[in-house]
C-alpha cells in the first residue's frame, strides 16, 4: 500500500489521539486570515472536504478593507461588459471576484462603478465567507513548532489566540497580508503622521503646506484628496515615480491616483522630491511648524539648514505637516523562534521568504498566500493583488492535494490532433496566464508515441524543475509550456511605452512583441533546477530546444487564421515532426495508399473506422446544429449551455455512436 494512503487511514485515529492526549483543538489545516487569500484558499478546501478553519481576529471578513484604503476607492477595476460571455475570459478584466462555482459570487453583483468603493468589497467578502469555517474574533498571537514523527511534515504547528486558547495543525497557511505600516527612522521621524491614522477630510488641510514621504500609490492618493484645500504639496521619496502604464505592474502609480503630476508639470505650486529618507531630518520650530534637513548638518556645531549654504534649497519652505505614506511590510513577531520563518532581501525585505511552490523555505507545511507571497513576483506579476492571488491560491491547493491527499494535479488526455486548438482556447480564454503572467504557465506532456498529450493548467513556473512531486505525474516524453509575457525591453519605470510603431503585425516578427502575448516554450526534456538557477535575467524558464512567440494583438484575440493559428500549428508540426491537420476521408484513404506514415488524424480516425473523431462538446453542436440525431443517454438532459461551459472532456469517444460514421458519412453529413 502506498505510504500516503496508509497515512490517510491513520489520519482520523492520529487526530483524535492528539486531541485527547493535550485538549488543544486540532484541524489538518490552519488558515491565518480571513481576507481574500485565506477565504479564497478556505473554498478550495471546503470544496475538497478537508478539514480545516481559518482564524480571524477581526468580527468580519476582509476587515482590511473596512479601513483601507483611507480614500475608500480601489484601484482594481471591475469591468461589467466586455463583449463576451465567456465567464473564464471576463475575469480577465475582473479584478476582485474570487474564484467560485456559484456565479452570484462574482464582484459585478456588488458594486457597478469601475473603480469601486472598498465598502461594496467588505460585503463581498462577507457574503463569500458564508458556508465556510471562519473562527472570528480569534486573534493568533503566537505561533509554535513541535516535532512529532506521525505529523505529515515531521511537526505540528500550534497556535494561541488572545485569549490563551491554544489550538494545532499539520500545515499552516499564513493569509495575513502586509498589516505593518513601513516606517523610516530619523532625526524627527516622530513628528510625521501615518497614512494608517492621517484624517481623511480635505477640511482639515485648508490653507495647510504639506509634506507627504512616499511615492506610491498611498501617497499620491492622499496627495490628490487634498489638492484642493492645501496651500502646496510637496512628495518626497527616494527614488523616481514608477507609472503602470510604463512598468506593466500594477501596484505601481496607476493613473487614477496621479493628479499631482499635472499640477507639478503644470507649475501650479506641487512638487516631487528625490532624496534618501533615511538621511532626512525634521526639526520643529518654536511655532510648531516643520523645517526639512539633512543628517549631517544636524551634527553641525552649531547645527546648521542646507539653506544656509544653499539659498535656493527646494525644501526651504517649513512645513505645517508630514504625512508618512510608505507601504506595509509582514507582521513576523507572532512566531516563534522554532518555526524559523524569515525575510527575503533587499527590496522583498517586508516579505516572507518562500520557494516557487509558496512554501518557506525554511520549514516544511509552512505555506503564505496572498499579499505576503508577493515576493514570487515583486514588480514582475499581479501575485500581490486580488486578480492574481485568487490563482496562486489555486496552485497551492493542488499542490497540496498531491503531496498530503494523493491526488494527482488535475489534466485532461485529448488526442494529439486537438492540440493546437486546445492552446489557441486557453490562449484566448485562460485568466490565471493573463494576470499571472510569467508566473504560471499551461504545461503540455506528450504520451502514446506522440498520439496523445495531457493538459495540465496554470503551474507555477519557477518550479518546473520540481514538476513531477509537486502534480503527480510523469514526464515521459517532450513537452511544451505556455505563458504570458510582456516584451523583455518593453516595461520600466523610464520606457517611452507610447513611442511611434511600438506595436508588431507581423507574424514574421512576433519574437519583437512589445505588449502581452502567449509565448509557446519546447523542451525535450524537463529542465533541472541547475537550469532554472541559470536561465537567462527576466527569462521565466530556461532556454528552450523551440520557441514560438504568437504575435501581439490590438484586441487580445488570438484567432486569426493566417497571423496567429498557421503559425503556431506550423510550430508544434516542426517540434513534433508530424502534420497537424484535418482531412477528409478521401485524403486518409490516398495516404494509406502512397504513404508509410500517415498524419495523427488519420491514424486515430480513419484508419480505426471511426471517421471524424468525436467528444462531447463536438456531438451537442452537432446535434444542435441538425446535421446528426441526438443520441443522448438516458436520464436528465444537461442543458447545451452547461455542457458547453464543462471543461473538454478526458478522452476522445471510441465507443458510442461516433463509431458507426463511416468515412463517407464524415463529409457528407458533417
Amino acid at each position: 500500500m502506498p505510504a500516503h494512503l496508509s497515512l490517510m487511514m491513520l489520519l482520523p485515529f492520529l487526530t483524535l489521539c492528539l486531541v485527547c492526549a493535550t485538549g488543544v483543538s486540532h484541524h489538518d489545516y490552519c488558515i491565518i486570515g480571513a481576507g481574500p487569500a485565506g477565504l479564497q484558499a478556505a473554498y478550495f478546501l471546503q470544496q475538497s472536504q478537508r478539514d480545516y478553519v481559518v482564524f480571524e481576529r477581526a468580527n468580519i471578513s476582509g476587515s482590511f478593507f473596512s479601513r483601507y484604503p483611507r480614500h475608500r476607492k480601489l484601484i482594481s477595476i471591475n469591468k461589467l461588459h466586455t463583449g463576451r460571455h465567456n465567464s473564464e475570459f471576463n475575469l480577465r478584466h475582473d479584478w476582485n471576484s474570487l474564484l467560485s462555482s456559484d456565479k452570484q459570487l462574482l464582484f459585478s453583483r456588488y458594486s457597478k462603478d469601475y473603480f469601486p468603493h472598498a465598502d461594496d468589497m467588505v460585503r463581498y467578502l462577507q457574503d463569500f465567507s458564508t458556508g465556510l469555517q471562519v473562527s472570528y474574533n480569534t486573534n493568533i498571537v503566537h505561533v509554535r513548532l513541535r516535532k512529532d514523527p506521525q505529523a505529515w511534515n515531521g511537526h505540528y504547528f500550534y497556535m494561541t489566540d488572545q485569549h490563551g486558547h491554544d489550538y494545532s495543525c499539520s500545515v499552516l497557511l499564513v493569509a495575513t497580508g502586509l498589516g505593518i505600516p513601513h516606517k523610516i527612522t530619523f532625526p524627527g521621524s516622530e513628528y510625521a503622521e501615518g497614512y494608517e491614522s492621517v484624517s481623511v477630510e480635505p477640511e482639515d488641510f485648508t490653507g495647510q503646506t504639506v509634506l507627504i514621504l512616499g511615492r506610491g500609490n498611498a501617497a499620491f492618493e492622499t496627495a490628490d484628496n487634498i489638492l484642493g484645500t492645501a496651500n502646496f504639496l510637496h512628495l518626497l521619496g527616494r527614488s523616481r515615480v514608477r507609472l503602470s502604464w510604463s512598468t506593466h505592474y500594477v501596484g505601481d502609480l496607476r493613473a487614477i491616483n496621479n493628479g499631482l503630476l499635472d499640477t507639478y508639470q503644470l507649475k501650479s505650486l506641487d512638487g516631487l522630491l528625490e532624496g534618501d529618507l533615511e538621511n532626512l531630518a525634521l526639526v520643529k520650530d518654536a511655532a510648531g511648524r516643520l523645517h526639512v534637513s539633512h543628517r549631517r548638518y544636524l551634527e553641525k556645531d552649531p547645527p546648521a539648514f542646507p539653506q544656509d549654504e544653499l539659498d535656493n534649497f527646494a525644501a526651504r519652505e517649513a512645513y505645517d505637516r508630514v504625512i508618512r505614506c510608505l507601504g506595509w511590510e509582514f507582521d513576523f513577531s507572532i512566531f516563534d523562534k522554532t518555526v524559523k520563518l524569515v525575510s527575503g532581501t533587499g527590496r522583498r525585505k517586508k516579505y516572507p521568504l518562500i520557494k516557487p511552490s509558496y512554501e518557506a523555505r525554511s520549514i516544511a507545511g509552512l505555506y503564505v498566500l496572498g499579499a505576503a507571497s508577493h515576493s514570487i513576483d515583486f514588480r514582475r506579476s499581479a501575485g500581490g493583488f486580488i486578480h492574481g492571488f485568487r490563482y496562486t491560491a489555486r496552485v497551492l491547493h493542488r499542490l497540496m492535494e498531491q503531496r498530503y491527499h494523493g491526488v494527482p494535479w488535475p489534466a485532461v488526455r485529448y488526442p494529439i490532433t486537438q492540440l493546437t486548438s486546445t492552446i489557441l482556447r486557453r490562449m484566448n480564454e485562460a485568466s490565471g496566464l493573463y494576470q499571472m503572467f510569467g508566473v504560471l504557465g499551461d504545461v503540455v506532456l506528450l504520451r502514446g508515441e506522440s498520439l496523445e498529450f495531457e493538459y495540465l493548467e496554470e503551474y507555477p513556473l519557477g518550479a518546473l524543475s520540481e514538476f513531477e512531486n509537486i502534480t503527480g505525474r510523469k514526464v515521459q516524453e517532450e513537452l511544451f509550456v505556455i505563458t504570458m509575457e510582456y516584451g523583455k525591453n518593453f516595461s520600466g519605470p523610464e520606457k517611452d511605452v507610447f513611442y511611434y510603431n511600438r506595436a508588431v503585425g507581423d507574424a514574421q516578427e512576433a519574437w519583437q512583441s512589445n505588449f502581452l502575448h502567449p509565448v509557446v516554450y519546447y523542451f525535450r526534456a524537463l529542465p533541472t533546477q541547475k537550469e532554472m538557477k541559470l536561465r537567462p535575467e527576466n527569462w521565466p524558464l530556461p532556454r528552450p530546444d523551440a520557441i514560438h512567440h504568437v504575435v501581439e494583438d490590438f484586441l487580445t484575440d488570438w484567432t486569426a487564421p493566417i497571423s496567429h493559428i498557421l503559425p503556431l500549428r506550423r510550430f508544434l508540426e516542426n517540434c513534433l515532426g508530424t502534420d497537424l491537420r484535418n482531412f477528409f476521408a478521401e485524403s486518409c484513404f490516398l495516404f494509406a495508399l502512397t504513404r508509410r506514415k500517415q498524419p495523427p488524424f488519420c491514424q486515430l480516425g480513419y484508419l480505426k473506422m471511426q471517421g471524424l473523431m468525436g467528444n462531447e462538446q463536438l456531438r451537442h453542436h452537432a446535434v444542435a446544429s441538425g446535421l446528426m440525431p441526438d443520441y443522448a443517454p438516458q436520464g436528465p438532459a444537461k442543458p447545451l449551455e452547461d455542457v458547453q461551459a464543462q471543461s473538454w472532456p478526458t478522452d476522445y469517444m471510441e465507443d458510442g455512436p461516433w463509431k458507426n460514421l463511416t468515412p463517407s458519412s464524415t463529409k457528407e453529413e458533417l
